[in-house]
């Protein structure tokens, strides 16, 4: 079964099913082809209290995406026009390299259209001394059996919740099916986590962390996706609300996106996990808005 899915000739690894045939030169939905293509790697000090730690977080950005987010906050790789060429053998070195480096994690971030290559990537660096957790990182679009490849190699899931709403995922990630998959993802992300795992420091070792950015304008919505992560896995889960949306030069089209969050519609959505009776929950203060929380992806510990 893993063959099949795990096949560059008829890409089907995600929601899109393009069947390119990545392995002949064909580009994928993504924006890629077969080889890996990756625009940064270093530790990574932005990610919630139980990912990075002080040490920081060992992440791979790599480049592509099989969503299509107006608003997305890393535009520059998820275009697939950022990044260099990586080999299987060098992505297993870098995986190591940051490891030796002190990161808590190996955090694979928007991996999943890499699989192909990353998961003998990741069974190699376990055999070459990998000991850390490894975290992948997702936009939360992704087919339960592709994800079932990544059992065993994966301890933390970092998947976003975008929306509940299927008018909203058409109109801002051009995916209106992204509600029905994500609910899907989820449920196989925890059934291969179980209940979370943190160390004496307070880092995660196993578990899943679930991420929702409020967009301005869509409290209603940000509302609905609390509640469904509350109904469907209360504490199981840790949730990690986000309001540090950043209107950037590409979302001009979408008057109603080009404003900052206001702060009272943020307060609005923490208060309603507060009113579910949430308390694994992660809420950022203010000052996380801006282009200075974005990465430089200058392909830095990739060569």
């Amino acid at each position: 079964m893993e063959k099949q899915i795990l096949d560059s000739k008829n890409c089907m690894l995600c929601p899109r099913e393009c069947g390119a045939d990545r392995s002949a030169g064909q580009v994928g939905y993504c924006g890629q082809g077969a080889e890996i293509r990756a625009a940064r790697a270093a530790l990574h000090y932005w990610e919630e209290p139980c990912i990075s730690g002080k040490e920081g977080s060992g992440a791979v950005f790599f480049s592509g995406c099989t969503l299509r987010c107006v608003y997305c906050q890393n535009y520059g790789i998820a275009q697939g026009k950022t990044g260099k060429t990586v080999s299987r053998e060098r992505l297993t070195e870098i995986f190591l390299e940051l490891q030796d480096q002190g990161a808590n994690n190996i955090n694979l971030v928007t991996a999943g259209h890499f699989l192909v290559n990353v998961v003998p990537a990741l069974r190699l660096a376990r055999e070459r001394g990998l000991t850390i957790p490894v975290v992948y990182n997702t936009g939360g679009y992704e087919k339960p059996e592709t994800l079932r490849c990544l059992e065993g190699l994966v301890d933390i899931w970092l998947p976003d919740m975008k929306y509940r709403s299927a008018a909203l995922a058409g109109r801002y990630s051009h995916a209106a099916d992204y509600p029905q998959w994500a609910d899907r993802a989820l449920a196989e992300m925890v059934r291969q986590a179980g209940e979370p795992v943190l160390d004496s420091r307070g880092m995660m070792r196993r578990g899943v962390i679930v991420r929702h950015l409020v967009l301005p304008g869509c409290v209603s919505d940000s509302k609905d996706v609390l509640e469904y992560l509350w109904d469907h896995y209360g504490n199981r889960i840790y949730v990690s609300i986000l309001g540090q949306y950043t209107p950037l030069p590409h979302v001009k089209a979408y008057p109603e996106l080009n404003r900052s969050l206001p702060p009272e519609e943020y307060r609005e959505v923490v208060d309603y996990a507060r009113f579910l009776g949430m308390s694994r929950v992660y809420i950022q203060e203010g000052g996380c808005v801006g282009e200075s929380f974005i990465p430089d992806f200058d392909c830095s510990g990739i060569v």
